[in-house]
């Protein structure tokens, strides 16, 4: 019996471990497992990514921002919480959601033509934190817009601090 239940669990651990790709974009919950892969896009560890960064590849974090609640009283002070990104990243905000306004889906088109100079095969690295579907479907949009060296850290600013050490910097939005 303890045989048979081992053995049952063991043949699901691989099943378990694969989350495969939506056709689309994905929505809630945001913070969840990803897959390991993006077609047309390189899936990056956070070696890679510290090798690309030292060779000045761009790198777009797409964290959504926290804006003032819409319920608090009018003379409540707000403080928009600090976010913290890898030093030289540019933060498109909010351009990672499986919905985009029209004026998300701006930031993120004008934010990638500006940081490839216009060239869509330019690289580029888009993240956001570990198991964040907003970077896996910011990433995705960019592939669709035609970029041809998208590479999707999956990891993010949590693996770049785990496994690397360096420091994160303030992370000032950006609405090109």
């Amino acid at each position: 019996m303890i045989r048979l239940a081992a053995a049952a669990i063991l043949a699901a651990a691989p099943v378990l471990a694969q989350i495969p790709e939506p056709q689309g974009y994905r929505g809630e919950p945001y913070n969840a497992p990803v897959p390991e892969t993006l077609a047309g896009a390189e899936t990056i560890e956070a070696e890679r990514a510290l090798d690309l960064h030292d060779e000045g590849i761009p790198f777009v974090d797409v964290y959504p921002r926290t804006r003032k609640p819409e319920n608090l009283p009018e003379d409540t002070f707000w403080h928009e919480p600090r976010h913290d990104t890898i030093p030289g990243a540019v933060w498109l905000w909010d351009t990672g959601y499986q919905n985009l306004s029209s004026a998300e889906e701006s930031r993120l088109a004008k934010g990638l033509e500006q940081v490839t100079g216009g060239d869509k095969a330019a690289p580029l690295v888009i993240f956001c934190r570990a198991d964040c579907w907003m970077s896996w479907n910011a990433a995705k949009r960019a592939v669709s817009m035609g970029y041809t060296q998208v590479m999707w850290f999956s990891g993010g600013t949590d693996a770049w601090q785990e496994t690397l050490g360096p420091d994160l910097v303030r992370a000032e939005p950006v609405d090109p």
